[in-house]
């Protein structure tokens, strides 16, 4: 399972975080929100690094790619959904913060 998080208000982020971790949640996560949950030593992998794909535009744009948007919005139930996933080297995404 994996969870994506991105907040401006980052209160009770880490505390969301350290949560998902416990129960065996890979994070996902965008610039300031992944320094903080890496400062707090969870392990977190950036958004940046799943799409080899950098942050522009002031942070504004992060998370606009095929590689998020196809692994929030495929219907793991239709095998062709899932098929198009494996053949992009897509990894889905379970929850979106």
């Amino acid at each position: 399972m994996r969870a994506l998080l991105s907040v401006s208000d980052k209160t009770g982020i880490v505390e969301f975080a350290l949560a998902l971790h416990s129960l065996g949640v890979t994070l996902l996560s965008t610039g300031g929100t992944a320094k903080l949950l890496a400062d707090k030593g969870l392990p977190v992998t950036e958004v940046a690094e799943v799409t080899n794909f950098p942050e522009m535009l002031d942070g504004r744009v992060k998370t606009l790619h095929p590689k998020v948007h196809g692994g929030l919005l495929a219907r793991r139930e239709l095998p062709e959904h899932m098929a198009a996933l494996k053949e992009h080297g897509i990894e889905t995404i379970d929850l979106l913060v």
